[in-house]
């Protein structure tokens, strides 16, 4: 069975160049191996890709104190070297250096702006297009390479991701280009090529460090069962990488432990100012509810940023520049005096004049969870609302001031049918199901099938050990999410290369299985079926987003597998009517989240700097 999955390029007959050498720089041209059409629908999908994550590059927001870490690294050496979030470098954020590399030289370049701190985000989003596509193509052939490619331009998280300063990027781009290098070590036994993805690994622990590594089981897994060498020498290059791997990730820990303390800033995030609590305890085993000694404890993080600097002596950030948290030109943040994620100038907490909305305090401001004087009725002296007020009484009257305006109401594509679960089954439904789990059902179907259908094949067959390697990082992240704290909807990004490429191989497999016939031809139904109802499911806790394509993707569905099925009857079914059912159900089982990821060209709906959610779950988290 096997053996009919694996299309990998054959070498060309004649590999003697033609008169006058390849022209290298025709990138429209397929290269040697692959159908001339296959390079050319590559360069589509990368320009989808360009035109989602570039789209709101005029319309992005500064991130809220990591926009401050850039602009200091920007402008000093040692607060580069170390992270620092001020120009004085006296304290660093939660966050490693190294995460911020990209975005300091993108403003060393193109100059400090809201664009050009999410300009990288960009370019990481497009080359892990690009290599999805290499990697899958050398794992299983051109039309699943194309297919995951597709998908994962189009998973929602992503298209929201990468169109802002996100640290989530550069670790998923690390992660691709990781399985891109083990691909080749897996496949030829290389020490080299292991070695480097290593070396990714690293880099993106850089990025989201412990969140980096959550892809070594998948990787250790695949190459010590699958790489066609002996056992004690996947065993030693293993080590090799591993030990690699370890020093690149290690690097900036152990920069901070071996300098004096009085000689670097202070590390936030922890009590003792220890980078190590702060990788491994306060961003590591504290999401799972353990806390290590040194670390600010999960409980005291109070659903923001930590304090900055040392706990008795926190950091001032009374005098940001521009683009800092509420000041500055462009801030889409709070307003004077409003209180915004790591807002810690002079006045946070205070209401600003003519505030209005939940938990306001200032007198006469009104709104839901008010608690001035009155709670919603005028306060003394304030009989009559002032110039911008708004009053909303007990009774549901509205009294609005000169100049001022009635609330507007909510609106009404982004209204939840149910909660948002927060439990081990966050992922099942609400704003993350939302951002990565549409394709759940064909995913795990396709790894099932896959490995079943392939367990007598030789060790070394590289279709049964990509299912292992793609279904080890799958049920890794499922698992590590479903109980873990997931604090931003990014941290789920790290899915999509696991989900793309089993995706993708699942709609050629099962598209093959039902062309041989038998018992096996069914599972294509069954995973436009499953498919169908994950979608309308996701889909109904935002009952009023689109629903005409709602329902359009559901009688897409419906349509192919009638024609599927009666063409399973039907002793004589038309090879023309078979082919358009594959390609409507195919369309079915990823339009929902196409039309998710395709929202973000509305800004309305394309999350922000700590926001990547797409569609309507855009600022709900």
């Amino acid at each position: 069975m096997s053996t009919t999955l694996t299309h990998l390029p054959s070498p060309p007959q004649d590999t003697t160049p033609p008169e006058g050498g390849r022209n290298r720089w025709a990138v429209w041209r397929s290269p040697d191996g692959q159908p001339p059409w296959a390079r050319p629908a590559l360069l589509g999908i990368a320009f989808v890709a360009v035109v989602l994550y570039a789209w709101n590059l005029p319309r992005v927001d500064y991130a809220p104190l990591y926009s401050d870490a850039v602009k200091s690294m920007s402008g000093s050496w040692k607060a580069f070297l170390f992270g620092a979030v001020d120009p004085q470098a006296t304290a660093t954020l939660d966050k490693l250096a190294g995460s911020f590399v990209p975005q300091v030289v993108s403003a060393k370049i193109f100059g400090y702006s809201e664009w050009s701190l999410a300009l990288p985000q960009v370019i990481e989003g497009v080359i892990s297009v690009l290599v999805m596509y290499r990697v899958v193509r050398r794992w299983a052939g051109v039309v699943p390479g194309l297919l995951a490619a597709g998908i994962f331009t189009l998973t929602p998280v992503a298209a929201s991701m990468f169109g802002h300063s996100m640290q989530d990027g550069l670790l998923t781009m690390c992660l691709v280009l990781a399985v891109d290098a083990y691909q080749r070590a897996v496949l030829e036994g290389r020490l080299r090529s292991l070695v480097w993805a290593g070396v990714w690994i690293g880099i993106g622990f850089q990025a989201k460090m412990l969140q980096a590594w959550m892809i070594l089981p998948a990787l250790a897994i695949g190459y010590l069962l699958t790489a066609p060498i002996e056992t004690r020498r996947r065993i030693k290059h293993v080590g090799i990488a591993g030990v690699v791997m370890l020093a690149v990730s290690l690097s900036w820990v152990a920069l901070y432990t071996f300098t004096p303390a009085s000689s670097r800033p202070y590390v936030s995030g922890t009590t003792n100012n220890s980078a190590f609590a702060m990788v491994f305890g306060y961003n590591g085993l504290a999401r799972v509810g353990i806390n290590l000694p040194g670390a600010v404890p999960d409980a005291g993080r109070a659903g923001g940023a930590p304090a900055l600097g040392p706990p008795d002596h926190p950091l001032d950030m009374s005098e940001a520049g521009p683009g800092d948290v509420g000041q500055g030109p462009g801030d889409r943040g709070p307003g004077p005096g409003d209180t915004g994620p790591g807002d810690t100038g002079p006045g946070a907490g205070q209401p600003g004049p003519g505030d209005m909305g939940p938990g306001d305090t200032g007198p006469g401001d009104t709104g839901p969870g008010d608690t001035g004087p009155g709670q919603g009725q005028p306060g003394p002296g304030q009989s009559q609302p002032g110039p911008g007020d708004v009053l909303v009484l007990p009774n549901g009257d509205v009294i609005v001031g000169p100049g001022g305006a009635p609330p507007t109401q909510a609106d009404p594509s982004k209204v939840e049918s149910r909660t948002d679960p927060l439990g081990w089954n966050k992922l099942l439904d609400g704003h993350l199901g939302v951002a990565i789990s549409w394709l759940f059902p064909l995913a795990f179907l396709a790894l099932f099938c896959g490995l079943w259908w392939s367990r007598r094949a030789e060790r070394t067959d590289p279709v049964r050990g990509g299912l292992l390697m793609w279904g080890v990082w799958l049920v890794t992240f499922t698992f590590v999410f479903s109980f873990g704290d997931v604090a931003h909807t990014a941290y789920v990004a790290s899915f999509a290369p696991a989900l793309a490429a089993l995706s993708a191989l699942g709609i050629v497999m099962f598209w093959r299985a039902y062309q041989r016939g038998g018992r096996a031809a069914w599972t294509l139904p069954i995973a436009i079926a499953a498919q169908l109802a994950w979608s309308a499911w996701l889909w109904s806790h935002y009952p009023n987003f689109l629903a005409w394509a709602r329902w359009g993707t559901l009688a897409l569905g419906v349509l192919a597998l009638v024609v599927l099925i009666l063409a399973r009857v039907l002793k004589s079914p038309s090879a023309t009517l078979v082919k358009a059912g594959l390609v409507v159900g195919v369309v079915a089982m990823l339009a929902a989240p196409a039309t998710y990821a395709v929202s973000v060209l509305d800004s309305d709906y394309s999350g922000s700097s700590f926001d990547a959610n797409a569609g309507p779950a855009s600022g709900s988290a």
